[in-house]
């Protein structure tokens, strides 16, 4: 696992357990809310929840955490970049999109988040908009029919948002 560099407030897991009644069949559920609340599952609250809820150990959690791919053990960046790489965007031309948007963000081969924690991109199998093919989605927000200049722009933008 990856050492994370945020602080962890223990007190909002705790409120979030609480929430749960510290349920074991509501795993998923905390797991979800403590992502919402550090944008990833930080090694801490993993190993946290796994001791504060009876019956499950940190293993258990860190094993339910690292099965299902909407969990993610790295941080992310603030924009969330998710590229469509199924059939039809595929043949649509997301090789080229994703080409250009590691190419902009400057991501080395295995990373997938920028160095100053702005930008992060995922590969995804469907995004559901094969009608829009090839199709990414930045934080929720479909982007249709993207092109490398296209997808150029749209960082271009949030980069200029960020600098005021």
């Amino acid at each position: 696992m990856i050492k994370s560099t945020i602080d962890i407030d223990f007190s909002k897991i705790d409120d979030i357990l609480k929430s749960y009644n510290y349920e074991k069949s509501s795993l998923i559920a905390i797991l979800q809310k403590v992502q919402e609340l550090y944008k990833y599952l930080p090694e801490e609250a993993i190993t946290y929840i796994g001791e504060r809820m009876e019956g499950l150990s940190p293993a258990t959690v860190y094993g339910v955490a690292t099965f299902y791919a909407q969990f993610s053990l790295e941080p992310k960046g603030k924009y969330e970049i998710k590229v469509c790489d199924g059939t039809a965007c595929h043949v649509r031309g997301s090789s080229g999109v994703l080409a250009a948007i590691k190419e902009k963000l400057n991501l080395e081969k295995g990373k997938f988040t920028t160095a100053d924690g702005l930008f992060s991109l995922e590969i995804v199998s469907c995004l559901g908009a094969c009608g829009l093919a090839p199709a990414i989605v930045v934080n929720g927000t479909v982007h249709p029919q993207m092109t490398p200049d296209a997808v150029s722009t749209i960082i271009d933008t949030l980069v200029s948002k960020e600098r005021g």
